[in-house]
């Protein structure tokens, strides 16, 4: 069974950064495609960004030079560099297999854009 943790949110300015890392338990999650998904207030839950066990990626259009997934398989860690943060990226950060599955949702971790 793999267990997913979010961490690393924070209240930061527009135009600020933040690191999210996603620790998961469980040997197998070098196989796994992982995915950063978001859920603003009042919105679905969306993808954000994924990447491959081979290390492949794809980021929405939306934070799109803006994000960088990466992961560290010998750390069973999946990473979220977001820079140029903007207020309507504030939401709740969550990581999970890409398709996800139910049974990894977390609790994930709160980013707020404020000034």
């Amino acid at each position: 069974q793999v267990q997913l943790v979010e961490s690393g949110g924070g209240s930061v300015q527009p135009g600020g950064s933040l690191r999210l890392s996603c620790a998961a338990s469980g040997s197998i999650f070098s196989i796994y495609t992982m995915g950063w998904y978001r859920q603003a207030p009042g919105k679905q839950r969306e993808l954000v960004a994924s990447i491959s066990s081979g290390g492949s990626t794809n980021h929405a259009d939306s934070v799109k030079g803006r994000f960088t997934i990466s992961r560290d398989n010998a750390k069973n860690t999946v990473y979220l560099q977001m820079d140029s943060l903007k207020p309507e990226d504030t939401a709740v950060y969550y990581c999970n297999t890409l398709p996800p599955l139910s049974q990894y949702w977390g609790q994930g971790t709160q980013v707020t854009i404020s000034s």
